[in-house]
């Protein structure tokens, strides 16, 4: 185990915002060409949207995922041109799309090629399922077993999951419409604090995204995938791994499973991780890593003033 105790982690769906970045371009080349890059790569100004477009249109999961993983990237370019490499790190990690954007940052994927794998992604999660008859919900309030028990009693014979172990109390379940808003009763007569439904458009990692699994196999079958210059903790597995066959195989098993959020981040602090550097945009899983693992530290890099804090210390 190398000394370094820090970890760098990328997040996911829900932290885009109209301007992420820019203020990054406009500081760093090396950033800038992070954004070029995936315009290029996607053959539209994905910038344009990103800096001047409308939230709505940020938010459609076609176009949220590569632009979130370019803003990540854009953000390590600054860290790297300030000193700061990724191998610094002695681990990396994504929330659910931020594992492509882990995999860039750690050299596995190219940024052009984790660009149109996103956009890939995000047209077939979008399309697997028809709009209207799926939902994700947040229970607030319930562990992982109780809102799995929850989700097993609601789907009455529908898809609902656990979708998303995000923190010891925060578990997002995801399936079809029905079952999901039947798990919203059975979970506060659990006691959950709190049970909402969720803005998105699509029913993500649970077995409703089959047909997106099945394109993303073929996607990731055709992109070269590098051994990472430092191990990925895998959403699937909550573990470290390095062999490029097991990563494709794990960002195909993705799609359709639960991001162990929660486990990934303890056992990285088991690990020895005491420090936690959330790289691009908001602050989300910064608030979740302390709920985690509170003796560590956690910071946000997503903006010029960001990046020189966390390299000067």
């Amino acid at each position: 185990m190398r000394g370094n105790m820090r970890a760098f982690v990328f997040p996911g769906q829900g932290a885009q915002v109209i301007g992420m970045g820019k203020a990054l371009a406009e500081t760093w080349p090396e950033s800038r060409a992070v954004f070029d890059a995936v315009d290029a790569a996607l053959g539209e100004k994905l910038s344009t949207l990103i800096w001047e477009g409308e939230q709505d249109a940020l938010t459609l999961t076609r176009n949220a995922q590569p632009a979130l993983m370019a803003c990540s990237m854009a953000a390590l370019r600054a860290l790297e041109a300030e000193g700061v490499a990724v191998t610094d790190a002695a681990f990396v990690a994504g929330h659910s799309l931020g594992e492509y954007s882990a995999l860039a940052a750690a050299g596995s994927l190219s940024v052009e090629d984790a660009a149109r794998l996103l956009r890939i992604r995000g047209e077939a999660m979008q399309a697997a399922v028809p709009v209207g008859e799926g939902a994700m919900a947040a229970l607030l309030g319930l562990d992982f077993a109780a809102a799995s028990k929850v989700a097993e009693e609601a789907a009455q014979g529908q898809v609902c999951q656990a979708a998303n172990d995000n923190d010891p109390a925060q578990v997002v379940v995801s399936g079809h419409r029905a079952a999901v808003e039947r798990a919203l009763d059975l979970a506060k007569a659990a006691g959950a604090r709190r049970a909402i439904l969720l803005p998105v458009s699509a029913p993500f990692h649970c077995a409703l995204m089959q047909p997106a699994a099945d394109v993303m196999a073929k996607a990731l079958s055709e992109v070269e995938i590098r051994a990472p210059a430092v191990p990925l903790v895998a959403n699937v597995r909550a573990e470290a791994v390095s062999d490029p066959e097991t990563i494709r195989d794990l960002l195909v098993a993705q799609v359709t499973g639960a991001v162990r959020w929660r486990e990934s981040v303890a056992w990285m602090a088991g690990q020895g991780v005491n420090e936690f550097w959330e790289i691009g945009a908001g602050k989300a899983l910064s608030g979740m890593i302390r709920r985690i693992a509170p003796e560590a530290k956690s910071r946000a890099v997503g903006t010029p003033e960001d990046v020189r804090a966390a390299v000067s210390g």
